[in-house]
């Protein structure tokens, strides 16, 4: 069970940082996120 639950969070964090990554400089402003700071808010999604 818990390699499954680490599974999906792991899935959950590379979609995250996928499309976050996709967006423009300019979009990412407007969300007030940084391109560095795409891992971080990546894994807040997770918890």
């Amino acid at each position: 069970m818990n390699f499954a639950r680490s599974f999906n969070n792991w899935r959950k964090y590379r979609q995250t940082c996928t499309e976050l990554g996709r967006m423009s400089d300019r979009e990412l402003n407007d969300l007030g996120i940084g391109r560095a700071d795409i891992p971080y808010v990546a894994r807040q999604a997770v918890k």
